[in-house]
């Protein structure tokens, strides 16, 4: 019976879903058919609504096209009276308020812009007419203004602020001229020229000044615009041009530059040239790298982004300064070359290739490119010349002909003179050996220069030699030979030389000295030492003496006292001429003086051992017997000190 029941219970649910399904069906055909209804009425209530929106955008947009043209109208209203609105601040001028005066300036431009792209409106000639008068007069003002403020503020620097901006090591002593000369106020040498062309380029610093205050640098930038806006580029760039030119030539003039010329330049004492010359290096360095720079950097910052017109306006300044600069250099570099010119020149050289990638930098651009070709080639003329004139100083070695009259045999001041020459060229291996490097003659620079410099000390032997051709006595002419070449020899074993000219040079004319030193012995002492020698004494006829009790040959008196007589004269002679010869240098002096004693005195201790006793029992031996060996060595001991003379001494006093 339980099975029935779950049965019927079953089927009474499933009945009762089916009628609740019936029932939401009919609902949602109900509400489906209500939505559908609503959707033709919408449709229908859209339709009827259309004709109104189109009509209530029409008046929209209708109400923003007469805003829009009331906006222009107000524009171009406001176009027709800006003229009469600046006019009164335009008349008044700048100088109470830039700002505001050069916004009137702008509205004024802009005006002007608008009716010459509308000339169509009524009235627009006659307005155009009145703000391009008025414009006109607006630029006049700011020419005047621009002018005015640029002079104002562009004063002529002194001296003492330069040499503020100097590197430490650069920087005049206290106390010194500071307007004119040299900045140290001393007289230069070449090698303090090129030592403070060595202090110049090693990690100096050098502050570049500031030549118009910050504050005003805007105003003028704002002025420049301006101009340049209206058309007025010509009329800025003189402006500028005559103002900043002429403060540049005279901080230069009050720093000592003078404008010479070639003709200025060869009328010139060497000394005073000299100190020009040092003048002129210390002057481009501190002209490139502060003046000049310092120009740059003003025309860089009141022309900015107005290119080319801020290049063209730093050439312009610039090119007289440059040209009065570098002419000094080209009229050296063109007058007559002379041997002393030639450290002067490397230091002009040097200062030059240091100088030349600044002057690359601030001299950018292609207005300024005269000026860097200037510079570039009086940087090779500098260098053409230099060697030049080093070819010029073999030549002039070998033939000097000075008259010169070296009485004492000592060192001829040629010798010294191209001596210290070779020892300054030392000083300048670096440039040197760059020229050769530049002038392309193959092989190494170094050694090109150790070539160069042997031919030099060749064709001064050569000189040497034909010098010593003046001396009658050839013991002075070996004398004179031998204490030249020691000094050439004793000078490179002391310097930079040695390394380049190496130890063969100096091994071969070491023996060149001894070579002269053994021939003025032979030369000097070779007759007198004859008197020494037992030939020519010996006598077979009667009045001889025996020196050795029979068993030797016999040696005549009478001959005896001849040869001791010659000795003596001839000593005394030598010892009168050589002690007023020259042997300036001591060591020299001291062995040429033992190599003399070490022949002269053993033979003459042997000589009078053997035959002085023949004369002491004689009347006056005395008079043959004048010296002893401790007197002729103490004698020796005088030689060579260059005694003037007409010395009151006498031999053996």
């Amino acid at each position: 019976m339980g099975a029935p029941l779950v049965m019927e219970i079953l089927t009474e649910r499933a009945h009762f879903m089916r009628e609740s399904l019936n029932k939401n069906r009919t609902i949602t055909d109900g509400m489906v058919s209500i939505l559908g209804s609503f959707d033709h009425r919408l449709s229908a209530l859209e339709t009827a609504m259309r004709p109104t929106q189109v009509r209530t955008h029409a008046i929209r947009k209708a109400h923003e096209n007469i805003d829009k043209t009331l906006k222009a109208a107000e524009v171009i209203l406001a176009q027709f009276d800006i003229s009469r609105q600046v006019e009164a601040k335009i008349i008044k001028g700048p100088r109470e308020d830039l700002e505001s005066y050069l916004a009137a300036v702008d509205q004024l431009r802009n005006n002007v812009e608008f009716f010459s792209s509308n000339k169509s409106f009524k009235s627009s000639d006659g307005v155009l007419t009145n703000a391009n008068n008025l414009l006109a007069k607006a630029m006049l003002k700011l020419e005047e203004e621009f002018k005015q403020l640029l002079s104002t503020y562009s004063k002529v620097v002194e001296p003492e602020r330069l040499f503020e901006c100097l590197p430490n090591s650069l920087r005049p002593s206290s106390g010194s001229p500071s307007n004119q000369g040299d900045p140290n106020g001393r007289k230069i040498s070449p090698m303090s020229h090129h030592e403070q062309i060595a202090k110049g380029t090693e990690g100096s610093t050098y502050t570049v000044p500031t030549f118009i205050p910050p504050r005003i640098i805007p105003q003028l930038h704002d002025l420049v615009r301006r101009m340049v806006e209206a058309g007025h580029e010509q009329q800025c760039l003189k402006i500028y041009r005559d103002t900043r030119a002429s403060v540049l030539e005279q901080s230069l003039r009050k720093l000592g530059v003078e404008k010479l010329t070639k003709d200025d330049v060869q009328k010139m004492q060497w000394e005073v040239l000299e100190g020009k010359i040092g003048n002129w290096i210390h002057f481009m360095r501190i002209a490139v790298k502060l003046l000049f720079a310092g120009e740059r950097k003003v025309c860089d910052q009141i022309f900015e982004d107005l290119d080319p017109l801020g290049n063209q306006c730093f050439a312009e300044v610039t090119m007289s300064s440059v040209i009065m600069l570098l002419s000094f250099g080209e009229a050296i570099a063109k007058s007559k070359r002379s041997p002393e010119k030639l450290f002067v020149l490397l230091d002009m050289y040097e200062t030059m290739r240091e100088l030349l990638p600044e002057i690359e930098v601030i001299f950018g651009g292609k207005a300024s490119a005269e000026m860097r070709e200037a510079a570039l080639s009086l940087t090779k003329r500098l260098a053409q010349t230099a060697q030049d004139t080093f070819g010029d100083f073999e030549e002039a070695v070998e033939k000097d002909a000075t008259k010169t009259s070296i009485l004492d045999g000592t060192v001829h001041p040629l010798t010294s003179y191209v001596i210290n020459y070779v020892k300054f060229l030392f000083d300048y291996q670096s440039t040197l050996k760059q020229l050769f490097q530049e002038n392309g003659n193959g092989g190494s620079s170094n050694s090109q220069l150790a070539v160069a410099t042997k031919r030099i000390m060749s064709a001064l032997q050569t000189n040497l030699d034909g010098k010593s051709k003046q001396y009658k006595d050839p013991a002075l002419t070996h004398l004179f030979i031998m204490n030249n070449i020691h000094y050439m020899v004793r000078s490179v074993r002391r310097s930079e030389a040695k390394d380049l000219l190496g130890d063969e040079w100096v091994q071969i004319h070491r023996r060149i000295v001894q070579q002269h030193a053994n021939h003025y012995r032979r030369n000097a002492w070779g007759k007198i030492l004859q008197c020494l020698t037992v030939q020519g004494l010996s006598s077979s006829g009667s009045g001889g003496l025996s020196t050795d009790g029979g068993t030797s040959s016999s040696v005549s008196r009478a001959l005896l006292k001849e040869r001791f007589k010659a000795f003596n004269m001839q000593f005394e002679e030598l010892h009168q001429r050589q002690t007023q010869w020259t042997v300036p240098d001591n060591e020299l002096r001291e062995s040429l003086r033992l190599a003399v004693a070490e022949v002269l005195l053993p033979a003459y201790r042997q000589f009078l051992k053997r035959f002085g006793s023949l004369l002491d029992n004689g009347k006056n031996p005395q008079k043959y017997i004048k010296y002893t060996p401790e007197d002729l060595d103490r004698m020796l001991s005088e030689f060579f000190e260059g005694k003037p003379r007409g010395d009151p001494r006498r031999c053996g006093a």
